[in-house]
């Protein structure tokens, strides 16, 4: 497996302590969003507005993450729905957004997130690239590797959990949203 680590040099990269990781789909099977109305408002409020990331936007504040990814970015974030996060097991959430848990769910959230605009053509790019397999490295210090699987991006984390890209390039003013149907785990 080649590695191609995705590196963008930004001031908010060393004020975070943990990272976020994020998921994208192949161009046929993406529902891409160009740039427009959602490109106006910041990640936060984009996925807010979706009706899809109620949980993501709960977990985002418990964890003190809104200010920072409402900064200027850019950053790339492999979005969660409220589905994906319904599949891990009954009770996680409700524990991780507790505030003595805080660090552990900005660990979590960090692992989505990625510094710099990555579109689903870039990473399919990586993936070609790379012989059929890309890492990327997160928010949190450790890598994802997206691979591309009858037809779509799948990302697989640290602990070999999967999660699939189901829509990719929703743009916003600082970054870019891909969806995924599950939550990544770091080590």
């Amino acid at each position: 497996m080649t590695s191609i680590p995705i590196r963008f040099k930004t001031a908010l990269i060393a004020a975070l302590a943990a990272s976020a990781s994020l998921t994208v789909a192949t161009p046929a099977l993406a529902d891409h969003h160009k740039e427009g109305e959602a490109a106006k408002a910041d990640i936060v409020a984009t996925a807010m507005s979706t009706g899809s990331h109620e949980t993501l936007v709960a977990a985002v504040k418990a964890a003190g993450l809104v200010e920072t990814l409402q900064g200027p970015g850019p950053f790339t974030v492999f979005a969660p729905t409220d589905d994906g996060f319904a599949k891990l097991p009954e009770g996680t959430v409700a524990t991780l957004v507790k505030p003595e848990n805080k660090a552990t769910l900005t660990k979590i959230l960090t692992y989505h997130a990625v510094a710099g605009k990555v579109t689903a053509e870039t990473l399919i790019g990586l993936i070609e690239a790379g012989n059929g397999s890309a890492t990327v490295d997160t928010l949190a210090g450790e890598t994802l590797t997206a691979r591309i699987v009858d037809g779509s991006v799948v990302i697989t984390d640290a602990k070999g959990g999967t999660a699939t890209v189901i829509a990719t390039d929703v743009m916003t003013s600082n970054g870019v949203i891909h969806e995924t149907d599950g939550v990544f785990l770091p080590d």
